[in-house]
């Protein structure tokens, strides 16, 4: 079980209220941490309890996540995402900083450390590089209008779906297994308590916002995306799951535009590398940085 915890605060962007947690050791060099997709801050308790006897370690909840502000009159756009980090690093002053990123925030991860090169000294993205290309191939062939159509489609759907309500606790924890089957009894409670709120009716609802589940129409293209990665200066590691979806970026090609990379699978696990082997993570990680 953790014992102890971070501290939490808030910082604004874009005018939005966003939540990010601190683990203290104001001396020691930063680390960010950046949760993926319908994820939260609190995800990464057991990374940063390992880590911050060395770091100065910060996770935000990214916005319409966790306990940060949802949108209202717009959307999720991946480059607002970029922008909240830059806007956390900046108003924290914790640069030059080390970054590791799960999924979303990895992806958001890399084009921040594309954009802002010299403030990032290491730089972790664990499966951030989205689907792999045989899952994406033709989709940059999309017109337009299909483009478009396809999102208001989405968001019209999305107005209509209310957040999901369990009766229990219990029974929030128990989707939260099935979502995950590799998390422990302990991983999955913990989540579920600091990942759900208490309606008004006593029953319990995630706290990410439905529209986050979006994909904009518009954004950096895969030419603009392969640009930031060879802006990218320090050194890389790309994680991955050997049971995720998501493919070994080295034999998929997309190390390419990396400079300093280095790429790691994990065997017997999934999507959440970092929560499925937990130990082993923390081996790869730890070697890593002291490189």
């Amino acid at each position: 079980m953790l014992k102890g915890g971070p501290t939490s605060h808030v910082y604004f962007s874009q005018r939005l209220r966003l939540h990010y947690v601190d683990w203290g050791n104001e001396d020691a060099p930063p680390l960010l941490l950046v949760h993926g997709g319908r994820d939260h801050c609190r995800n990464w308790d057991w990374v940063a309890q390992d880590l911050s006897a060395d770091y100065h370690i910060i996770a935000p909840d990214l916005r319409g996540h966790g306990d940060s502000q949802w949108m209202v009159g717009g959307g999720y756009h991946h480059i607002d995402y970029v922008y909240d980090i830059a806007q956390l690093l900046h108003q924290t002053k914790m640069t030059p900083a080390t970054i590791i990123g799960h999924s979303l925030g990895g992806s958001v991860s890399l084009a921040y450390a594309g954009l802002y090169p010299e403030t990032v000294g290491k730089l972790v993205s664990i499966e951030g590089m989205g689907p792999p290309p045989s899952i994406t191939q033709g989709r940059d062939t999309w017109t337009v209008d299909s483009r478009l159509e396809d999102w208001v489609k989405n968001l019209r759907q999305l107005s209509g779906r209310l957040p999901r309500r369990y009766a229990t606790l219990e029974e929030a924890f128990q989707r939260m297994q099935t979502e995950n089957p590799h998390l422990s009894e302990d991983q999955a409670r913990h989540l579920t308590i600091h990942g759900s709120n208490q309606n008004e009716d006593g029953t319990y609802s995630w706290k990410f916002d439905n529209y986050v589940r979006t994909f904009p129409p518009i954004g950096l293209s895969p030419k603009q995306t392969v640009a930031l990665y060879g802006r990218i200066d320090c050194p890389t590691l790309l994680i991955h799951g050997t049971e995720s979806w998501a493919s070994n970026p080295e034999e998929d090609g997309r190390v390419k535009p990396f400079k300093d990379v280095q790429v790691a699978g994990i065997e017997n696990a999934g999507h959440w590398a970092h929560h499925d082997q937990l130990d082993v993570f923390l081996t790869i990680v730890r070697d890593f940085l002291a490189r």
